[in-house]
């Protein structure tokens, strides 16, 4: 798994329009795995600190339960219809950061309750311009590439900018 700074590390300009995407609004969806294997989504934020990507959540609400019970996650900052734009997509495990000074100094004044460091696996940014859409991605192991769908055709692999 790797750090939001080893992400940004591998890939600088994706990294940057992902974080763009992310803090341009509050709140995003994050799905998670139930008890019975079956998928949740829930509200959340996200918060870019130091090296890492964190969320919180209250003291034991389900998407919480979810992620200590199985770190695998999703989440996803869609752009608004009227904005045009990208919508990011991040996965890969949460771990959930248990030290009480560390948690502590993350929530600063919001109260108690869970912080969970986003492990990534995968990063995906998709965009349409014209009659196209992209999709630029990162996957651990194997770096960056970007694919394309032209008019509705078949995908095809094209150089990063």
């Amino acid at each position: 798994m790797a750090t939001w700074q080893r992400f940004s590390e591998e890939a600088p300009a994706l990294a940057e329009k992902i974080k763009e995407r992310f803090t341009a609004t509050k709140s995003h969806v994050l799905a998670t795995v139930r008890k019975d294997g079956s998928p949740r989504v829930s509200g959340s934020e996200v918060d870019f600190r130091e090296r890492d990507l964190l969320i919180g959540s209250m003291i034991d609400a389900m998407k919480a339960k979810d992620l200590r019970r199985d770190g695998r996650f999703a989440i996803h900052a869609a752009s608004a219809i009227d904005e045009g734009g990208a919508d990011a997509k991040v996965s890969g495990k949460a771990v959930e950061i248990t030290d009480p000074a560390e948690v502590a100094r993350l929530q600063g004044d919001d109260g108690e309750g869970h912080v969970f460091r986003l492990d990534l696996t995968e990063v995906v940014l998709t965009w349409v311009e014209g009659n196209t859409i992209y999709f630029d991605f990162w996957k651990e192991g194997q770096g960056s590439k970007r694919l394309a769908r032209p008019d509705n055709g078949p995908v095809v692999e094209v150089a990063l900018d």
